[in-house]
């Protein structure tokens, strides 16, 4: 019997036009040892319920412990063909929330697989309650990683004001991972309105740029903003996955001096 419990694949989007960017979507692929990532389908923002027409690409990354269980950071959508070649790698354990933008998708895993340790980010509870999205959340994260996966991963926090979020490193792929602190969208597909926007903010392929709406809060806690980016670079990252955009897969130290200049010139 499969371990998969039964669960609905609510996407709440489409397939069409620009969800594929990244395809094959839903299917995991590796970027490094005991590590991969899924590209889930397209989604679009959403304002006091109403759904705006910008477009946004999900990404899921999955980490296997040498314990065999996974840790899924920011899950797409459910789905259930996905969830059974996850289940094949090992014990879906881990579902994370690094930020309470990335946690639409965690009660519908969580509901598939019920053992799972459900990890909420701050924020994320009243967010979830305030659109009526059913989730419930086992664990808090802290600054320090968990004994779960404290040999494997590291962790900390961006502090990005309302935007920060969990940032956490896999330590035998020396891949960094990140969900909205740097975006790297690729201009050739976008829809023309925000490729102006990606444009006018930096925020695009093959350079990137800290997201905008952090920028700000960075400067204005400039010491703490300071102290974490040089724990960043005392990892020694060659890698970093982002959740919009292209990741980068080399020269991930580079790309962090190159991105937080200003933080560290002062």
């Amino acid at each position: 019997m499969s371990p998969v419990k039964r669960a609905t694949d609510n996407h709440r989007n489409t397939n069409s036009g620009p969800s594929r960017v990244y395809e094959p979507l839903n299917e995991y692929k590796p970027f490094g040892p005991n590590i991969g990532v899924v590209d889930g389908p397209l989604q679009y923002v959403t304002v006091a319920g109403v759904r705006l027409p910008l477009p946004f690409t999900t990404r899921m990354t999955v980490v296997r412990l040498a314990s065999g269980d996974l840790f899924l950071h920011s899950p797409t959508a459910f789905n259930t063909k996905l969830a059974e070649r996850l289940s094949s790698m090992g014990r879906v354990r881990h579902l994370v929330s690094p930020n309470q933008f990335h946690y639409a998708h965690i009660g519908e895993w969580s509901r598939a697989f019920p053992d799972a340790v459900t990890w909420a980010s701050p924020r994320v509870r009243q967010r979830a309650h305030a659109r009526g999205i059913e989730v419930q959340f086992k664990q808090d994260l802290d600054a320090y990683a968990p004994g779960a996966w404290r040999d494997e991963i590291d962790q900390m926090i961006i502090p990005g004001g309302f935007f920060g979020e969990f940032v956490f490193f896999h330590k035998e792929s020396a891949t960094l991972i990140l969900t909205d602190t740097i975006l790297n969208l690729e201009l050739d597909k976008l829809a023309r309105p925000w490729r102006f926007a990606a444009r006018m903010t930096g925020m695009y392929y093959p350079h990137g740029q800290i997201f905008f709406g952090m920028r700000g809060p960075l400067l204005l806690r400039r010491r703490k903003a300071k102290a974490a980016v040089a724990r960043l670079l005392s990892w020694r990252p060659e890698r970093i996955i982002i959740s919009h955009g292209r990741c980068f897969e080399a020269n991930a130290g580079d790309v962090l001096r190159r991105l937080f200049h200003s933080l560290l010139s002062e």
